[in-house]
């Protein structure tokens, strides 16, 4: 009996020795696993431009969860997962070595550590000091994307250290992804409208009707008058402008002085001649009609002169245009001794738009 508690007493001794041990074995595992503090909340980064290998501005905002030392702030981007402790695998093309942090709210006063910061990683130190649990955010421009399309990583982390070294305060993990962008095109041609005739109605040129302006009898005590209309619109950056080219009235060898300079309507004179704007003597014509700003040139924008030059400008816009419908009043005098005859001009109006 003696015998065998002492076998029993070393087993027990055996075995107290063992789990001490085991123990010390456990507690040294615990000594040296990482310990992280808390998520960071309301953690994002925005990108400028999501597209592979863009030049792209990054805005970094988390919240603080509560009062902490902080002192660096440490972000990592991966290829493989968002987990503190995993391996991380580079991505290609990407590189943040290079950027700029050209802004900060909240917990500011920070720079970009040097030598904590490589293509994957960007380092930001600062005096230690208390931070409040406030939103803040950090915008670094000139960070490249990687080349590739599809997810990847960050890994957050605070610290109350300048150098992201020691314990963390607080960690998160985030995901972003780099997309094909979606491209949309259109093309806008250039276009100028612009048409002429008799009548044209509601700014619209399929309305425009009529060539052939007769005029009637000429007497020597009246002034004769008519009308015609045209309409312009442009998308021509730098305008258009209209001439008018043809002669005066003529019946064969027969014809009626054209009006050379702005004149007023003489009766009983050899006058042909024409302005874009609403006279009273005589009462013919209106000033131009419509969203656009074109304008009548000199030489046929004085209400009651008139005058008839060949090649010269009659109306221009500086700018694109919307439409703008002009009014063109004729007028005719003869004096008592004008040869008897069918007189007719042929008109010619031309526009050219300013591309």
């Amino acid at each position: 009996m003696g015998f065998r508690g002492k076998i029993s007493q070393l087993v027990n001794i055996s075995l107290f020795r063992a789990l001490i041990v085991v123990s010390v074995l456990v507690l040294g595992l615990l000594l040296f696993s990482p310990v992280y503090g808390d998520e960071l909340p309301q953690r994002s980064i925005l990108m400028s431009d999501s597209g592979s290998s863009a030049n792209a501005t990054y805005i970094l905002s988390f919240t603080i969860p509560a009062s902490e030392t902080l002192g660096s702030i440490e972000l990592q981007f991966c290829a493989n997962d968002p987990i503190l402790g995993d391996p991380c695998t580079a991505l290609s093309g990407f590189d943040i070595s290079g950027a700029i942090l050209s802004s900060q709210t909240g917990e500011t006063g920070f720079s970009i550590l040097s030598s904590g910061t490589n293509n994957n990683t960007i380092v930001l130190t600062r005096s230690a000091g208390l931070a409040a649990p406030i939103p803040v955010s950090y915008t670094f421009s000139n960070v490249i994307n990687p080349s590739s399309t599809g997810p990847f990583y960050s890994r957050l982390q605070t610290f109350a250290s300048t150098d992201a070294s020691g314990p963390e305060n607080d960690h998160g993990g985030l995901a972003l992804s780099i997309n094909s962008p979606v491209q949309v095109s259109a093309t806008v041609p250039p276009y100028l409208l612009f048409c002429s005739g008799l009548i044209i109605s509601n700014l619209d040129c399929n309305t425009a009707s009529g060539n052939y302006l007769n005029i009637g009898n000429f007497t020597s005590s009246t002034t004769s008058s008519g009308e015609s209309e045209m309409l312009l619109a442009t998308n021509a950056q730098s305008g258009y402008n209209v001439q008018v080219y043809g002669s005066t009235l003529t019946s064969g060898n027969y014809l009626i002085n054209a009006i050379p300079s702005p004149d007023v309507s003489r009766p009983d004179t050899s006058q042909f001649g024409m302005n874009l704007v609403a006279n009273q003597t005589p009462a013919v014509g209106s000033d131009p009609q419509g969203p656009g700003s074109a304008s009548v040139d000199a030489g046929y924008n004085q209400p009651n002169f008139y005058q008839f030059i060949s090649g010269s400008t009659l109306a221009s816009s500086a700018t694109g245009d919307n439409y703008r419908q002009f009014t063109l009043s004729y007028i005719v005098n003869i004096p008592s001794n004008q040869q008897v005859g069918v007189y007719v001009a042929t008109l010619t109006f031309v526009s050219l738009a300013n591309f």
